[in-house]
């Protein structure tokens, strides 16, 4: 892996590359054991397709929680056309159902932050666990939880592997305004949620719209403190 030298040293470089250099020295660190994770927000459909357009074949992958909109579901098929291959769907241990049964209905109004360690969380430890780099869509612009991320990180996967993972982070740079640009230029397809309010999209009964004058995610989890599912906190950074 890599030292917090080596790392520093990396993340300054690909501060003044394109993403498409950043991608394509994954591709060569990393091969088929770097993996891009995608929920089809914006930035995750221009990495596809920045990694499509330079033949760096990254397997892809999405979390499908069971409480996903169905615009999600469909937008899942016509990328599948789009790209032409597989999106990998990850899913939890318990449908819905079986999770009402064992934490009552309706988990996401009483333990939010329970439900989303469940959902999300466990199935993407589970994946990561076959992994040496997660290639993410974080953007700085996103939040202020996103507002420091490097485009490079280290992190420990902890018990039982005790080892490491590279964190990629491409378009932590990228402004929305230039990722929806290059999606609309590209003739991307995306969530027609998008155009109805919804600036981040995650589970429909979390998802709610937000104002262009809030921060991307301002819609998710209204009423709560929450502003991260788990997936990008629960590991201990190097």
């Amino acid at each position: 892996m890599f030292t917090s030298a080596e790392v520093q040293v990396l993340d300054e470089r690909f501060h003044l590359e394109p993403t498409e250099q950043i991608l394509a020295w994954a591709w060569e660190r990393f091969g088929s054991r770097a993996a891009i994770g995608t929920s089809f927000q914006g930035a995750g459909l221009v990495m596809m397709h920045l990694a499509k357009q330079h033949q760096l074949r990254f397997p892809v992958f999405t979390l499908d929680t069971g409480l996903l909109f169905g615009e999600t579901i469909d937008l899942k098929k016509h990328l599948e056309d789009f790209f032409g291959y597989d999106i990998e769907a990850l899913h939890p241990d318990l449908t819905v159902e079986q999770q009402t049964s064992a934490h009552g209905p309706e988990l996401w109004k009483l333990d939010p932050d329970l439900c989303c360690t469940m959902r999300k969380v466990l199935p993407l430890q589970s994946k990561l666990a076959d992994l040496d780099c997660w290639i993410t869509g974080l953007r700085r612009e996103q939040s202020e939880t996103r507002s420091k991320i490097g485009i490079i990180e280290v992190y420990a996967l902890g018990e039982p592997s005790g080892r490491n993972i590279v964190k990629l982070n491409p378009m932590a740079n990228w402004s929305r305004d230039a990722v929806w640009k290059y999606i609309h230029d590209h003739h991307i397809p995306y969530n027609a949620l998008h155009d109805q309010g919804y600036r981040s999209i995650g589970c429909r009964p979390c998802t709610g719209k937000s104002g262009t004058e809030e921060n991307e995610r301002a819609g998710r989890w209204t009423g709560f403190s929450k502003v991260e599912c788990g997936i990008h906190t629960f590991l201990e950074k190097k």
